[in-house]
């Protein structure tokens, strides 16, 4: 049979450290349990500081039993069997539960500043703005706080930090080719960056990419996804958004001028279609009332084309007043001036001949 008094010595001697680390656990989750009561309470008026408390509540249950744990196996003696696997698996999961608490505090606390700007008012600009920003400063400080927790998990193995040593040491050929390998998630971090401080598009803005009428709907970490008009959704990475041009309708205010365009005969009165004009935008609800304007534009061969200039709070509102206008010009139009349609005049002499006056035969007389 083997020999079991070494292995028993080891249970033996564990037995006070494993108590104490039992003891020590438990306490620190009643320091929490009052922790979180203070702090609910002290934070009730205070919207964004209870909604970080809320955030870090799952984190900091296990933060502060791991801190105890970790304090009492650094008191317990260095000969001690296991102490060194136990106390470094230890620290690396009290690090990752305080990275945690870290982003989620972040997290929290942009949730915080997202819940105070709703976007559901009428002039929502300066929400989206602050949406957008807070959007991609939470995710890319998240990512960051993740980056640095991971590395202090792996600066506690010993036989990681000598690999890492010696990587840096021969950093050459190995930094190009990770440098190239990482260059597309790089270049959408810089760029997810640049869009969030510069805000070339925001949540909820009206673009027009790659030919597509939309909305942005989410601005991610590598790609942007556009809702277009159809439900469809235009998946249109970062660095696009940088690198190329596109048309923003919400980039400095939502309100928008929207253009009808008809063509008509010469002969179609102008006044009582811009009279018409007017009626029809006072009947749409969408028509915010600053412009309704009827000009000619355009003189063609057989016809004169006429637009008609109206303004809404919005690029939808916008495009059904376009619709209720086109509708009732045409239908006006029909009704009351169906011959000033466009028409195409055919000349029915054959060319080069000329029109000759009709003659009567002469009367009989006889």
């Amino acid at each position: 049979m083997p020999d079991l008094d070494p292995l028993l010595s080891s249970l033996v001697a564990w037995g006070p450290p494993l108590a104490s680390a039992a003891v020590a656990a438990v306490l620190a989750s009643l320091v929490f349990a009052l922790g979180a009561r203070l702090v609910g309470r002290a934070t009730a008026g205070l919207p964004a500081a209870a909604a970080v408390a809320r955030a870090i509540r799952a984190p900091a249950r296990l933060l502060l039993p791991l801190l105890a744990v970790v304090v009492v196996w650094h008191g317990t003696a260095d000969d001690l069997a296991g102490r060194t696997m136990v106390l470094r698996l230890t620290t690396m999961a009290w690090i990752a539960a305080l990275t945690w608490l870290l982003v989620r505090a972040v997290g929290g606390y942009g949730q915080a500043v997202i819940d105070a700007h709703p976007v559901s008012v009428a002039d929502n600009l300066q929400a989206r703005r602050v949406h957008t920003q807070t959007r991609v400063l939470v995710r890319t400080v998240g990512s960051v706080l993740w980056l640095a927790g991971v590395a202090l998990m792996l600066m506690t193995i010993p036989g990681v930090r000598q690999v890492g040593a010696s990587l840096l040491a021969s950093a050459g050929v190995i930094g190009l080719i990770a440098g190239f390998a990482a260059r597309p998630v790089l270049g959408n971090m810089i760029a997810g960056l640049q869009i969030g401080l510069t805000q070339p598009i925001r949540i909820d803005d009206v673009v027009i990419v790659e030919g597509e009428w939309g909305v942005i709907e989410e601005i991610g970490s590598a790609y942007v996804v556009v809702r277009i008009w159809d439900d469809r959704r235009l998946v249109v990475p970062l660095q696009y958004w940088v690198e190329k041009p596109f048309q923003n309708w919400t980039r400095k205010s939502a309100q928008l001028t929207g253009s009808v365009t008809l063509w008509v005969d010469y002969r179609m009165p102008l006044a009582p279609l811009r009279e018409h004009l007017r009626l029809a935008c006072e009947a749409c609800e969408h028509w915010d009332g600053r412009l309704a304007l009827l000009q000619v534009v355009e003189a063609g061969e057989r016809a004169m084309q006429v637009r008609a200039l109206v303004t809404a709070a919005d690029a939808g509102k916008a495009w059904d007043l376009r619709c209720h206008v086109r509708e009732w010009l045409v239908d006006y139009v029909q009704r009351e001036f169906p011959a000033y349609l466009p028409r195409l005049r055919v000349d029915t002499e054959a060319d080069g001949a000329e029109a000759k006056p009709a003659v009567k035969p002469p009367r009989d007389t006889s």
